[in-house]
């Protein structure tokens, strides 16, 4: 047994679900679907992904750590199942099914480290590593794929054809060989299926391959920092963190099996559809009591009750109008604005 399967072995008793190894070089064509997407201005709002320090260290991992040789891939499923049927008797809002448990950077970069320090013991010297849960300068899908991990969908999502899309990314470049053939490429492909760029309620995703942040409903509701183009808070529906629906479709998805990781399903009936009413009423210090080691805390209350208020405007009625008018006089003026937008469609709607 070679030291990539007891590297494999390790992985698979840390929870992970699939291991591989890459030689440290993304291939071209991925680097040139990377740069037409910036070039597009299909990153939207996010800077950073276009800083040149951060373009160059992607297109070159061996400006984050000198010496790179290989980067070894995980992924965990993180499917949390059907949502539990919370009572109808208010609005409610959708929360992706992502964010249902615990944070997953919590959960995955301690086992990263613990797998990385258990390569450095099977291959002998001090090997030097960085690891990554999609925080870094690294094109993870890109690696994950070359790693045997999936193959990339039309959604842009890593797909596996006995799992599906519900899995989270990690990485640890290495100063290490990658064994020869150990990851040959997975078999699988979207063929002529475009279920995934139909169904999706804003048009985010142009082409095949292609998503343009500027309209997807994850980046509007999750790093979008200012106002939701008004254009399109209507087709934002009721999601109030990240967006599903490009996923749900897939016809991939039939294989996707309820994870192992119980700290990725929900705590509560409340997480995965939670009351409008109540999240619109948080203080801040209610909202980070609420939402503290979850993901949904790192948007911050103001963008979170920005989505709620687009999301009562879209659901209508009495109830969300009473909440609304209170919240005219929210400190935040971003929940301020988009509550009085929300307003004036319950208004105009009758």
């Amino acid at each position: 047994m070679g030291w990539i399967d007891r590297v494999r072995e390790r992985a698979l008793r840390l929870g992970f679900d699939r291991v591989g190894i890459a030689p440290a070089r993304p291939p071209q064509h991925y680097l040139q679907a990377y740069r037409a997407w910036l070039e597009r201005g299909d990153h939207a709002g996010m800077a950073w992904m276009a800083r040149p320090d951060r373009v160059a260290r992607r297109e070159e991992p061996s400006l984050i750590l000198p010496g790179v040789r290989s980067v070894l891939c995980v992924a965990v499923n993180y499917y949390p199942g059907p949502p539990p049927t919370p009572p109808d008797d208010e609005p409610r809002g959708r929360v992706s099914n992502y964010a249902w448990g615990i944070d997953y950077h919590d959960w995955m970069l301690p086992r990263l480290e613990e797998l990385a320090a258990f390569v450095r013991a099977q291959v002998g010297g001090e090997v030097r590593y960085r690891a990554y849960v999609d925080t870094g300068p690294v094109l993870e899908r890109a690696f994950a794929a070359e790693a045997g991990l999936g193959f990339i969908g039309k959604n842009t999502c890593l797909i596996h054809p006995r799992l599906g899309s519900w899995l989270f990314l990690g990485e640890v470049l290495l100063e290490v060989d990658p064994p020869e053939g150990d990851c040959p490429p997975v078999r699988g492909g979207c063929g002529t299926c475009t279920r995934c760029l139909d169904a999706c309620p804003t048009g985010a995703l142009a082409a095949p391959y292609r998503l343009d942040a500027r309209r997807c409903i994850s980046y509007l509701t999750i790093e979008h920092k200012g106002p939701t183009p008004l254009e399109l808070r209507p087709l934002l529906g009721t999601w109030i963190y990240g967006c599903d629906v490009c996923q749900q479709v897939c016809p991939w998805q039939r294989f996707a099996r309820p994870t192992k990781v119980l700290a990725f399903r929900p705590a509560s009936p409340e997480r995965p559809m939670p009351a409008l009413l109540d999240l619109l009423a948080l203080d801040e210090e209610g909202f980070r009591d609420r939402f503290r080691g979850t993901p949904i805390l790192r948007i911050g209350r103001g963008r979170l009750l920005r989505n709620v208020a687009v999301a009562l405007g879209n659901i209508g009625g009495s109830q969300a109008a009473r909440a609304l008018e209170r919240a005219l006089d929210d400190p935040d003026p971003l929940v301020q604005e988009h509550a009085a937008w929300a307003l004036a469609r319950i208004e105009a709607a009758g």
